[in-house]
């Protein structure tokens, strides 16, 4: 007699990790505090469970307003994490975003599940809730190889901003120094800044240039097969 198999009891979830830049300071992650049991004011990443009639991207779009109050411009899946024991209470299949965002261009506002929202140092995680350390790790590893090909760096900065931040933005992520000559031959070849009439002041030196993006002429290169590479 064959023994019936067991039906399955998976929950799916979504979690986002998103990345925030203050010039000239570590590399920041999201965190919120958690009010409710597991971990209940212990921090954690953004995120919940998916609702029955909601797609993946609304999801964690709805978790990462509720539980912070941002909407980033850039988000994208990560990678799907589903080991037996993440989650004391269920099985609980999570569905990882990255997501980019400039911190100064939102006030964090913490409700639903969260007490608190705040931006951590990736160099200075306190200790977190479920898994969630190495989703960080996973999405860290994916933006320093992903920033060098694809030139998602300029989510994190402001609309005008001088090359020294874009420099210093990339030394950052990549955590080791870079060739500063080579570096902004290589950008400023692509064609993809636009310098502007306005400068910033920085230091006893001269007041430096400040440039803006041109994602419509990035979109354009893109599609005629244009490759972003910096290395």
């Amino acid at each position: 007699m064959n023994t019936p198999k067991k039906l399955q009891d998976i929950k799916v979830a979504v979690d986002a990790v998103v990345f925030g830049y203050f010039d000239k300071k570590d590399l920041q992650v999201l965190l919120i505090k958690r009010n409710i049991e597991p971990f209940k004011g212990g921090w954690a990443l953004p995120g919940g469970l998916v609702l029955d009639d909601e797609n993946l991207d609304d999801a964690v779009k709805r978790e990462l307003y509720e539980e912070a109050g941002i909407r980033p411009d850039f988000l994208e899946q990560l990678y799907t994490f589903g080991n037996v024991g993440r989650d004391p209470r269920n099985r609980v299949v999570s569905v990882t975003y990255l997501g980019l965002v400039n911190p100064s261009y939102y006030k964090l506002s913490a409700d639903s599940d969260a007490d608190d929202a705040q931006w951590f140092s990736v160099n200075e995680l306190p200790e977190l809730a479920f898994d969630h350390h190495t989703i960080i790790d996973t999405a860290l590893k994916r933006l320093r190889t992903k920033i060098q090909y694809q030139p998602i760096g300029f989510n994190l900065l402001n609309e005008e901003f001088p090359f020294s931040d874009l420099e210093n933005l990339y030394k950052t992520i990549v955590g080791k120094e870079i060739d500063r000559r080579n570096f902004r031959k290589k950008i400023m070849s692509y064609g993809l800044l636009n310098e502007t009439e306005n400068v910033k002041k920085e230091g006893s030196g001269r007041p430096g240039k400040l440039f803006t993006f041109n994602q419509e002429k990035y979109k354009e290169l893109e599609e005629q097969g244009f490759y972003f590479e910096i290395k």
